[in-house]
């Protein structure tokens, strides 16, 4: 069945030469859109050395076009091992690689492919021994884990994990990241009364440390911290607070470095809970929502963005509070992007009875906008602050508030933008995300600043590897 079966010969032979405890198999791979082939295949250890010298189990797929396809590589992990989610390997352990990614015979071989495993696997370690106890609640992630590796899985399949109880009326939160950001979230959704449970999933490698271990030592009720993805199951809202820390160059290299980290995590938060609302605060946000959306397959309706939520709050109160403007501050919203290039608007109202008056009402409204938006600008993004943003909106998701936020949503057809881009756009949000966007005021200058942010960040989008 091998296309190339001379050249794929030679190249395993050259493997058993220089791992000589590989052990070969056919056996039947199935793709994500189901089909499925009979495979060659091979398991072992590959040596590594982090501190200590290790023994890392993999398994890796030969598909029937070798040399001129790169191999699907796994991770093969024991029972008493848990999987350390990275921009190298996600939840299920499937391993991502940049070797994988520019794979070209004849320069690529699977022997360039290993070392390069290797040299990665040292810089972050993917496998960390489990207590026995973590070892039991692994139990069924690791048979999921075998069910993919061996082409036996349906991804859509709702299963229960760790045992817990699911109720309808039962409102868990899991906060990925366990960085500044995310324990913030954590404090601020926890402090609001939003949820049931919240889980902090921490994704840094050895023991706590930091916030994450004081969350533990001061056991906050209702929250778990865990490094196991399973505990996330049936959450109803999953938020992103991770950004990758990697030694890249550019700002591309750095985006680059987050869509490998998300593409490890969240096909596997969106297996555990398929019906939850992903809300993403990794930057940059307009991105990186886009990213999950491609990522998880989820309807646009439940992935957003935070955006410009927070800034909106700040928006409207400084109107209101410190200017005491006399506009209604509630029609005040900040959209676009976040950062430099974010635009105030006003819900679309009739301003006056005849044009002139009409006029005036724009100008009065436009000079106090620009005063409020020069206050707007000393106002840093801390992560406590995002954290509260956070929980505002959670708050309003799962206790179906139906109120309006202006939250990174898929823009398409809106303001004439015709590319898949996520930018800031008041939304009224309830327990199933956005229900509507809500009608801004016609201003062709709003439209312009977003039609470019829409054309930079599509730009951006194109040069990504997903």
């Amino acid at each position: 069945q091998y296309k190339f079966r001379d050249l794929t010969i030679e190249e395993l032979k050259n493997v058993n030469k220089t791992y000589p405890n590989f052990t070969f198999s056919m056996n039947t791979y199935t793709f994500k859109d189901g089909s499925q082939k009979d495979l060659l295949n091979f398991s072992g250890t590959v040596p590594v050395k982090y501190g200590n010298s290790y023994n890392i189990p993999i398994r890796l797929w030969i598909l029937d076009s070798h040399p001129f396809a790169p191999p699907i590589c796994f991770l093969k992990p024991t029972a008493n091992m848990g999987i350390s989610v990275g921009k190298h390997v996600d939840a299920r352990g499937r391993i991502y690689l940049p070797y994988l990614q520019n794979w070209s015979h004849p320069k690529s071989t699977i022997i360039g492919l290993i070392k390069e495993m290797i040299a990665k696997f040292e810089e972050e370690l993917p496998l960390y021994s489990l207590s026995s106890s973590d070892a039991a609640r692994q139990s069924e992630l690791l048979s999921y884990i075998a069910k993919i590796t061996e082409g036996e899985t349906d991804i859509k399949s709702k299963r229960k994990i760790g045992g817990g109880k699911t109720e309808g009326c039962f409102n868990k939160i899991t906060v990925v990241g366990a960085g500044d950001l995310g324990i913030a979230c954590v404090l601020a959704v926890a402090a609001k009364g939003a949820a049931d449970k919240v889980v902090l999933l921490d994704l840094s490698e050895g023991a706590a440390k930091g916030g994450t271990m004081d969350l533990e030592i001061f056991a906050l009720p209702n929250v778990e911290i865990s490094k196991d993805f399973s505990v996330s199951a049936d959450s109803k809202v999953v938020v992103l607070t991770v950004n990758s820390l990697g030694n890249a160059q550019t700002y591309l290299d750095v985006i680059q470095s987050n869509v490998d980290l998300f593409r490890g995590i969240i096909p596997t938060v969106s297996h555990y809970s398929p019906n939850s609302l992903l809300l993403v605060a990794s930057h940059p946000v307009e991105v990186m929502t886009y990213v999950s959306w491609k990522l998880s397959a989820f309807p646009k309706s439940r992935v957003i963005g935070v955006g410009a939520n927070l800034d909106t709050e700040r928006f409207q109160y400084i109107l209101a509070n410190l200017l005491k403007a006399q506009v209604p501050a509630k029609d005040a919203w900040i959209i676009g992007e976040q950062g430099e290039d974010k635009v105030p608007s006003w819900t679309n109202c009739n301003l006056a009875a005849n044009q002139t008056e009409a006029v005036s009402a724009r100008n009065s409204r436009e000079a106090v906008a620009n005063r409020a938006m020069e206050v707007l600008k000393g106002k840093g993004q801390r992560s406590w602050s995002v954290g509260l943003s956070v929980a505002d909106l959670a708050d309003s998701i799962l206790k179906d508030k139906r109120r309006v936020h202006s939250v990174s949503t898929l823009a398409k057809g809106c303001c004439s933008i015709n590319s898949e881009v996520f930018l800031s756009l008041p939304c009224v949000l309830g327990a199933n995300g956005v229900i509507e966007m809500v009608e801004l005021d016609e201003d062709s200058l709003v439209q312009e600043k977003l039609q470019s942010s829409a054309g930079s960040i599509h730009d951006l989008q194109q040069q990504l590897k997903m």
